[in-house]
C-alpha cells in the first residue's frame, strides 16, 4: 500500500471534501477521487458514503482513521530511526500526555540536548492508554503519566511532583476557594476527585479543560481562576497579572516515566530519566 493513499485518505476524512482535500495536497481533484477509488479497491471496502449531498465516512472509513494514522506514525519513526543509524546516533521516541509536557517536559528535552549527543529525540502525544500500549509494542521508549500503570512488564519512576496552586486574575479575590470564573483543568483522577471534595460547598466550575497551557491562556484573556502549575504561572504572577490565593489548598501532581523493562535501550532510557531533578525519598 502507497503511504499517499493513506494521506489524502485522512484528508478526505478530515475535510470531507474532496475539492477541498485536493486543495489542501496541492494535487487535483481527480487524483483525490482515484487515490480514494484505489484504496477502497485494495481493501474491498467503501470508506466514504457517496449517496447523500455531503460526505459521509462509512463504518469502515471511521476505522480506518486510527490504523492509517498508526502506519503514517510509524513509518516517519522508521525513516527517524534509520537516519540516525546512518550518524551514529540513537532515537529516543518520547511519548507523553499533552498537559505534561509543558509542565516538566520542555526543559528535560533542552537537558537531553545539552548532555546526551548521541540522542536524536522523536517525540509525540497521545492518550493514556494509547501511552500504555505503545510502550508495551515498543513504539515509545519513555512514556509520560500522571497515573501509573500496573504492569509486570513496565518499569514505572517517578521523576517529579508538580504543585499545583490556584491563581486568579482578580486581585480582590484572593482568598478561600470562593472565585469567580473558575476553570477545572483536567489532571488525573486523584487530583479531580480531591478538588471535588473540597470545592463541593463553591460554585461549580464554570469550564472545564484538559490542558493547564489552555486554561493559563484562557483566563489571562477572558479573567478567572483555575489550579495551575507554579512554574507555568510564575512570570505571570510576578507581573502581576495573576495572583496566588494563598489561603487555597494546594494540590499535587506526580508524574511518572514508564519503559519497557526489557528495552534494548534501557542504557540510554536510564540517563534521560536521571536527567530530572532528583527528588526525595
Amino acid at each position: 500500500m502507497k503511504f499517499e493513499l493513506l494521506t489524502t485518505f485522512l484528508e478526505v476524512s478530515r475535510t470531507l471534501h474532496f475539492r477541498v482535500a485536493s486543495e489542501n495536497l496541492f494535487i487535483t481533484q481527480s487524483a483525490v477521487s482515484a487515490r480514494i477509488k484505489l484504496l477502497e479497491d485494495d481493501l474491498g471496502v467503501l470508506l466514504f458514503d457517496r449517496s447523500h449531498k455531503h460526505l459521509k465516512l462509512t463504518t469502515e472509513g471511521h476505522r480506518l482513521i486510527k490504523h492509517a494514522n498508526e502506519i503514517l506514525f510509524m513509518w516517519q519513526k522508521t525513516k527517524h530511526d534509520v537516519g540516525v543509524a546512518e550518524h551514529d546516533s540513537q532515537q529516543l521516541a518520547i511519548g507523553s500526555m499533552n498537559s505534561i509536557w509543558d509542565i516538566v517536559l520542555q526543559g528535560w528535552l533542552q537537558k537531553i540536548h545539552r548532555n546526551l549527543d548521541s540522542v536524536s529525540l522523536f517525540t509525540s502525544t497521545y492518550s493514556p492508554m494509547e501511552l500504555r500500549k505503545n510502550v508495551i509494542n515498543r513504539t515509545v521508549d519513555i512514556a509520560f503519566l500522571f497515573e501509573p500503570p500496573f504492569i509486570e512488564d513496565l518499569v514505572t519512576e517517578k521523576v517529579a511532583t508538580v504543585p499545583l496552586h490556584l491563581v486568579t486574575t482578580d486581585p480582590e479575590h484572593i482568598e478561600g476557594m470562593n472565585v469567580d470564573n473558575y476553570i477545572m483543568v483536567d489532571y488525573g483522577e486523584s487530583v479531580n476527585t480531591l478538588h471535588m471534595r473540597e470545592s463541593q460547598d463553591g460554585a461549580p466550575a464554570k469550564h472545564f479543560m484538559s490542558q493547564p497551557r489552555i486554561a493559563l491562556n484562557y483566563i489571562l484573556q477572558a479573567g478567572g481562576s483555575a489550579h495551575l502549575p507554579r512554574q507555568m504561572t510564575f512570570e505571570q504572577v510576578e507581573a502581576n497579572n495573576l495572583f496566588v490565593v494563598e489561603s487555597a489548598p494546594v494540590y499535587h501532581r506526580e508524574i511518572f516515566a514508564v519503559y519497557l523493562a526489557k528495552s534494548q535501550k534501557t542504557e540510554i532510557i536510564k540517563q534521560a530519566i536521571g536527567l530530572f531533578p532528583h527528588l526525595p525519598v
